[in-house]
Order: C-alpha cells, then structure tokens, then sequence
C-alpha cells in the first residue's frame, strides 16, 4: 500500500515539472516543505511583531508568499502560474495579488498603520478565498453560509 502511495505521488512530481528544473522529486519536495515553512515561521513571527504594523505587514506578506509559492517547487512555475490563472481562479488570483502588493505600497511606501492592517486584512480574505477555489463547490458553500448568517430575512 505505502509503495502505490510513494509511486503516485513520484509521477505526480515527475509529469509536468521533468524539464523545468534539475532538481530530482526529493529535492523538490524538501524544497517545497522549506518554502512552507519559512512562509509559516515568518507569519508566526509577523503575530511577535503585530503592534508594529509595517513590519507585521512586511514579514506576513512575505511569509505569505512564500507558503503559496513553494507549491511552484512541485508542480512547477508554469503549472502553478497557468493554475493560478485559470478561468476558475483568476479573480481570485489578481484580487490576492493585489492586496499583496496595496499591503507592500501601504507599509512601505505610504507608511500609514491603519492602511497597512486595513490591507492586510483584506490580503487574508482574499487568501482565504483564493485557497477556497481549489475545493471543489467551496466557494460557493461559503457564499451560501455568508448569506444565511448575515442576511437580515429569516
């Protein structure tokens, strides 16, 4: 049993990414797991960090875009981004991405502690969101739960 697991998780490794890098399957697996977690530690320490909102904005961001992008060492940069970017999840994809980069203009840039924890706020739903459309019917439970809990009909 344990044999079928690993043969199938190396072809999933081995199909698509052979020819982008030459990094073997284990490799990239580690590689992926040290991009999670670093993205993991650095959002943990963000929380040490909270009563200063740049650098909180600065390490979670940070940290958030390495946990969603170590997934790139598995698949490979070009399915993740042709993933990222499918009709199913391209809303999702450019509203995630742009609360990233309003939360990098908010700390670094405008420096303002309000703008910067407004957006990373936003930057976390849209997080959420954006993880949702790889479940299949996700979204749309969440939508329809968010409609019976904060609809004033009964």
């Amino acid at each position: 049993m344990w044999n079928n697991d690993e043969e199938r998780a190396e072809s999933f490794l081995d199909e698509e990414s052979e020819g982008l890098c030459s990094l073997s399957a284990t490799q990239r697996l580690y590689a992926s797991a040290a991009c999670l977690l670093s993205g993991l530690v650095l959002m943990f320490l963000s929380l040490v960090v909270f009563a200063i909102p740049i650098k909180f904005a600065l390490l979670f961001t940070f940290g958030n875009v390495l946990a969603v992008g170590s997934t790139a060492f598995l698949m490979g940069p070009e399915q993740q981004l042709r993933m990222m970017f499918d009709s199913v999840r391209v809303y999702a994809t450019a509203v995630y991405v742009g609360f990233v980069v309003l939360a990098l203009i908010c700390a670094l840039w405008i420096q303002s502690k309000i703008l910067t924890l407004l957006a990373i706020i936003c930057e976390i739903c849209a997080l959420v969101w954006y993880c949702l459309s790889y479940i299949p019917f996700a979204r749309r439970i969440v939508s329809d739960l968010m409609i019976r809990f904060c609809d004033t009909e009964l």
